[in-house]
């Protein structure tokens, strides 16, 4: 969801996974109906006719091709998708086929057995192949698949072209650098923060964890652990946090910011740099800094190495409870497939999850090949457990970030309390 709806999706995917359902019954469905009516949830964006374009020429081709189906199509808003996914989930009656969902939701939903496996129709379908691994990873529970990957979303570098020009400043090619050159913009311009963070921005703070080794968790089938107070991520979280300070941004003010917080002050001219996603780059172009920034993968511990960023964006799965399995799952590819991903980049900016066609894209729209080659080098995931809505809506990770940020505890001290609470998550999700 680009910029203004997308933001609100990839940032706060995982939030409203907090809401997810727990149901009474949603066994499956024992009919595989071929014909009537498909109902479809997807998600409403500000600006939604452009996405509703596309989708009904989908669905127009889908009729054409099934005498006697229909498809309805409805547009939820995102921030009542979780009540309406519980109902749809306690009431088989009331549900939809398929939906689409924010791509954290994917384990909490299967635990809760609202989502139909498709293992096997997603291996057969010819298109899979070219899945990027980690949007496939997304869809991936235990081992089996229960969705298709919808479009992505990752972080890059965006800087300032002006200041770095005046300042004589070379684009950084590693960590070290990039802090290095933050300070240096806020030391000469210090009107401007160097390089513009927050501290309840866990997707910008996880590459510099991702980055030196660490991990979130170690696990694997719903059993997890965590691993956030490891020494590799410990010296990830000092990366990030050393960033707030008067020499580049002040505590007292980013401690709180979230990720619309930092791109919100790069568009309005505010920082040297900043870590934005594609869906930010609307924002961007929007602002005071039109014609003066450029953006770049966001630089790894290696010079030329890339930090590994968050895969985040959204899924479309059909319910357990559909009566036209054949159909339903017909339709999910073909709402997923490289020929409409293409269209929803033209017409919305959503970034691929196929290769190829993301590629495209790239050529297309030359500021989207950052972010190409950001997913092309690796991308990383939350823990595929349930447990996972819990600890976001917890906030457990940006407690831990502002604890450190304020002084109230040091790494070690803030990264082992963090990963308690991230274990007795993974231990109560069972």
């Amino acid at each position: 969801m680009k910029l203004a709806p997308r933001l609100a999706v990839l940032l706060t995917a995982v939030v409203v996974t907090a809401c997810a359902p727990q149901t009474s019954d949603n066994s499956s469905s024992d009919k595989d109906d071929q014909s009537g009516t498909l109902r479809v949830w997807l998600f409403q964006e500000v600006g939604n006719k452009p996405k509703e374009k596309v989708v009904d020429s989908v669905v127009a081709a889908f009729e054409k091709a099934h005498k006697d189906t229909k498809v309805d199509v409805e547009y939820i808003p995102v921030e009542t998708r979780a009540q309406r996914v519980k109902a749809a989930f306690n009431d088989p009656k009331s549900a939809p086929d398929l939906m689409e969902f924010g791509n954290t939701d994917t384990a909490g939903y299967v635990k809760d057995g609202g989502l139909l496996d498709v293992t096997k129709e997603f291996g057969d379908w010819s298109e899979s192949k070219d899945t990027d691994p980690t949007a496939k990873q997304s869809v991936t529970v235990d081992g089996k698949i229960y969705g298709t990957p919808f479009y992505v979303g990752v972080r890059a570098l965006y800087y300032r072209t002006d200041v770095f020009k005046a300042l004589g400043l070379q684009v950084p090619k590693n960590m070290a650098e990039l802090a290095d050159t933050a300070r240096a913009i806020r030391a000469a311009r210090p009107d401007l923060y160097g390089l513009v963070v927050g501290g309840a921005y866990m997707y910008g703070a996880m590459p510099f964890v991702w980055a030196n080794g660490g991990e979130l968790a170690t696990g694997k089938g719903g059993s997890y652990a965590s691993a956030i107070d490891s020494a590799a991520a410990q010296k990830g979280i000092k990366a990030y946090t050393s960033l707030f300070g008067d020499d580049n941004c002040p505590a007292a003010k980013c401690a709180s910011m979230g990720g619309n917080d930092t791109i919100t002050a790069f568009a309005a001219g505010k920082a040297g740099m900043a870590i934005g996603g594609d869906f930010s780059h609307t924002a961007v172009e929007a602002g005071k800094v039109k014609g003066e920034y450029a953006v770049v993968s966001l630089p790894g511990v290696k010079s030329g190495s890339i930090a590994p960023a968050f895969a985040g964006g959204n899924n479309i799965g059909v319910l357990k409870s559909t009566s036209h399995r054949t159909l339903a799952v017909d339709l999910m590819e073909q709402l997923a497939s490289k020929k409409t991903q293409a269209s929803l980049f033209d017409a919305m900016g959503f970034l691929p999850t196929f290769a190829d066609v993301r590629q495209q894209a790239a050529a297309k729209e030359p500021y989207v090949k950052p972010f190409a080659q950001t997913l092309a080098a690796g991308t990383k995931f939350v823990p595929a457990s349930p447990a996972w809505s819990q600890i976001d809506s917890s906030l457990v990770l940006p407690t831990m970030f502002q604890e450190i940020i304020s002084g109230k505890k040091d790494v070690a001290a803030a990264s082992k309390d963090a990963a308690k609470k991230m274990d007795q998550a993974f231990g109560s999700a069972g």
